[in-house]
């Protein structure tokens, strides 16, 4: 497997802004991560796992680690009986296609989500009233030290949170979902993807939701909505016009115009509502909100 140096990261995320990562490898098999792995930890390299690059804003400077994007059999998917298993590579648009075809309902939900099985895992997704905690069975995951099935016990699944650590790479889950009927499931992922396009820029490049929603009624994208900072510009980068809890790269935007809005937004709330939003999107390399 060839390892990859000084990879720019703005080619691998969806928000397109970020510095070189030190190393960039595609394992493709299990046996492939764990040498890679090992290899990273002996060279004393930090390791980073990008999926489809859809929840992460990469430092301007770059990344001095190994990042990952999990191919091959990491990234595919079946069905048997009602188990649905996937590589931790595997996109979400894939498991939905494979469940659906397999007339296996519980995953529609997922369609929101331009992301990866592992990935997932990682942040407990979410959307429209479900997360990965509610379907999801068990994960493989991958350390230096080799591999190993947790539950979502031992993965201390919360609210877009899991006890997973650097180091750690999912590598294959499996999902339990519910005999449904195929009709019934593209009717659902339809209506889903409408109210979807309805209420997000899905046509623009951004890295998806900003910030964790907050306990209360009041989602973080309505209170930043009242704090007045839709179409709030910094540099290259926009506070989505249609959704306040989503950066845009209006062009040439960077990964610090980017941090600039965050942590405007972050003032703005603190300020108006008393309330200390938390980030959801992963940020790699030297760079924080604090």
């Amino acid at each position: 497997m060839t390892v990859h140096q000084e990879v720019a990261l703005a080619h691998l995320t969806t928000i397109g802004t970020g510095g070189p990562a030190r190393a960039y490898a595609e394992p493709a098999t299990l046996a492939e991560l764990e040498e890679t792995l090992r290899r990273a930890r002996d060279e004393g390299l930090a390791v980073m796992t990008v999926g489809l690059g859809s929840n992460v804003l990469a430092a301007d400077e770059g990344v001095d680690a190994l990042v990952l994007r999990l191919t091959g059999e990491l990234a595919a998917a079946r069905a048997e009986g009602t188990l649905l298993s996937a590589g931790g590579g595997a996109t979400n648009a894939v498991c939905l296609h494979r469940a659906r075809d397999a007339g296996l309902g519980g995953f529609e939900f997922a369609c929101a989500i331009p992301g990866t099985a592992g990935g997932g895992v990682w942040m407990n997704a979410g959307a429209y009233g479900s997360d990965w905690s509610a379907i999801l069975t068990r994960a493989l995951v991958a350390t230096a030290d080799g591999s190993g099935w947790l539950t979502p016990s031992d993965l201390g699944l919360s609210y877009r949170h899991s006890d997973l650590r650097e180091g750690q790479v999912v590598a294959a889950v499996e999902y339990r979902l519910e005999p449904r009927d195929p009709a019934e499931i593209r009717t659902r992922v339809r209506e889903l993807v409408d109210a979807r396009k309805a209420t997000q820029p899905t046509t623009k490049r951004t890295f998806g939701s900003v910030f964790k929603n907050p306990p209360g009624e009041l989602g973080a994208g309505r209170m930043l909505e009242l704090c007045g900072l839709k179409g709030h510009r910094i540099g290259g980068a926009v506070i989505s016009p249609k959704h306040a809890n989503f950066v845009e790269n209006a062009g040439d935007a960077t990964s610090a115009d980017c941090l600039a809005l965050m942590a405007e937004a972050r003032r703005r709330a603190r300020e108006q509502f008393g309330v200390d939003l938390e980030h959801e999107v992963v940020l790699l390399g030297e760079i924080s909100l604090d």
